[in-house]
Formats: structure tokens, C-alpha cells, sequence
């Protein structure tokens, strides 16, 4: 019984939250996902975003600029499907 219940609420979540996958995520999906959440933390955290821009040596919009073009792809161009 516990068992059935847990596989209901993991598919609820996996339902509600596109980030934790399901069982057909590929690998590729999967890292999509983790790449695009981390930037997007990045991005909504002011003090992560002066960090970086003080280590590069950049304005901080042009650091946001440069991380939101980067989660356009992330993990570079999918990889091909096969059927």
C-alpha cells in the first residue's frame, strides 16, 4: 500500500514540476532542466550576479545578458532522435 502511494505522489509532482522529470526524461532533457533552474537562480539572486560580475570584470547587465543567452541551449543542440 505505502509503495502504491508514493508512486502517486512522485507522478503528482513530476505533473505539477516539469524540473523533476519522469520516466521518459532522457539525459539530455534532464541536463536542459538542471542548466536553465541554475541559471535562473543566478539571475534572480542580486549578490550571485555582482559576484560573478566582479570576477569577470563585467557590468552586471551585461553578466545577466550573457547568462540568459546561455539558456538558450545549455548543453549545446539536442541530440538527434531515433524511432
Amino acid at each position: 500500500m505505502d509503495r502504491a502511494n508514493l508512486n502517486s505522489q512522485l507522478e503528482h509532482l513530476q505533473s505539477k514540476y516539469v524540473g523533476t522529470g519522469h520516466a521518459d526524461t532522457s539525459k539530455y532533457e534532464w541536463g536542459v532542466n538542471q542548466a536553465r533552474d541554475t541559471y535562473a537562480s543566478y539571475i534572480g539572486h542580486y549578490p550571485m550576479i555582482s559576484y560573478f560580475a566582479l570576477a569577470e570584470n563585467e557590468s552586471i547587465a551585461r553578466v545577466k545578458f550573457n547568462i540568459t543567452e546561455k539558456m538558450l541551449q545549455p548543453c549545446g543542440p539536442p541530440p538527434e532522435r531515433r524511432e
